[in-house]
């Protein structure tokens, strides 16, 4: 009977690991579509991440539930307490990222077509793959329980920050330069703004995920980047 008991928990806890790393597939999918609509104005495509945000709110209802089933079925405790509660809070961020993503595609509408955002998409492109590269590195460490990998990409958010702020500077210089650029590049500011935003869930993530694996929380202390309030004064 133990052994029965045993068996079922473990199955019940790889049912809620399968569901983060499908939200984390499709958070990856939707970050990338999102911004490459954006970029290209493709309207299509913008729509097809709209409507992925509805399914990533299933996901993360459908893990919500079977994680409370779990714990009122099973009343796990200690590392198995850290691992539901854990993947819950995780799930938060994973739905919290498809969100920022359907708001990126939501501009394409608005952007319009007289200066194409893509004349300026240098820095974006460079942040948009710092952000992919966190958003698949993150749920593949939890699932391999690579603690060391876990802390370092949760490090690594200071290479988003500052890439963020060269944007940030970039968009401004382009609107000074020509009031006709200031629409596109308001746009690509808000872009980019949700994309170091994703990579501050990111680093939620990896902290969760890191005190699953290990038991131990890491240090709350963790250096920023984001320099645009001086950019700004400057």
């Amino acid at each position: 009977m133990r052994e029965h008991t045993v068996t079922a928990f473990d199955q019940d806890l790889k049912a809620v690991d399968r569901l983060i790393h499908e939200m984390g597939d499709l958070a990856a999918a939707m970050v990338g579509s999102a911004t490459r609509a954006l970029l290209d104005l493709d309207n299509a495509l913008a729509q097809s991440v709209v409507s992925q945000d509805k399914v990533m709110d299933a996901m993360q209802r459908d893990l919500d539930e079977r994680a409370i089933t779990l714990i009122a079925r099973r009343q796990p405790v200690a590392g198995d307490l850290r691992s539901v509660v854990g993947a819950i809070r995780m799930a938060a961020d994973l739905e919290r990222i498809g969100d920022l993503a359907k708001n990126i595609a939501k501009r394409v509408g608005a952007v319009g077509e007289a200066v194409p955002p893509r004349r300026f998409a240098h820095g974006i492109d460079a942040m948009t793959d710092l952000v992919l590269a966190q958003v698949e590195g993150v749920v593949r460490r939890y699932e391999e329980r690579d603690a060391e990998g876990l802390s370092g990409l949760r490090a690594d958010d200071e290479k988003i920050d500052i890439q963020y702020t060269g944007v940030f500077r970039e968009l401004l210089t382009y609107m000074m330069e020509d009031p006709r650029n200031i629409t596109a590049c308001t746009h690509l500011l808000f872009c980019a703004k949700n994309l170091e935003r994703i990579g501050d869930h990111v680093t939620n993530i990896a902290e969760n995920a890191y005190y699953i694996v290990t038991g131990q929380q890491l240090s709350p202390d963790r250096p920023k980047q984001d320099e645009t309030a001086t950019v700004q004064a400057e």
